[in-house]
């Protein structure tokens, strides 16, 4: 068995996202290509934003640390830690409160 810490991870990737010049960081924790799940751990700094994109597909944020807001469309979903959303099958984007990690969930799409 391969096991982590994820508060430990999320508070290494923090620290890279308040360094980074984007104000955040990420890390695959589990899945790629060769899989049919991944999970990556995001980092951003307070009032950084990952920006409207397209929707992985199937996925959940599960919130691990701080707070965060998910916009799609007119709709909005705050969370904070121990929370958890499916992502909505729209563009959407992720904004962080405070500063925060999140893990995200995406199924592979057939």
């Amino acid at each position: 068995m391969d096991g982590r810490s994820l508060g430990t991870l999320a508070d290494e990737q923090l620290a890279l996202a308040r360094e980074a010049s984007s104000g955040r960081a990420a890390q695959t924790v589990y899945g790629g290509r060769e899989h049919d799940l991944r999970q990556t751990l995001i980092a951003l700094a307070a009032g950084r934003r990952l920006g409207e994109h397209e929707s992985p597909g199937e996925a959940t944020l599960q919130v691990l640390v701080g707070r965060v807001r998910l916009h799609a469309g007119a709709d909005t979903w705050e969370g904070g830690p121990g929370d958890h959303v499916t992502i909505p099958p729209a563009r959407h984007d992720l904004e962080a409160v405070e500063d925060a990690a999140v893990l995200l969930t995406v199924a592979a799409r057939a």
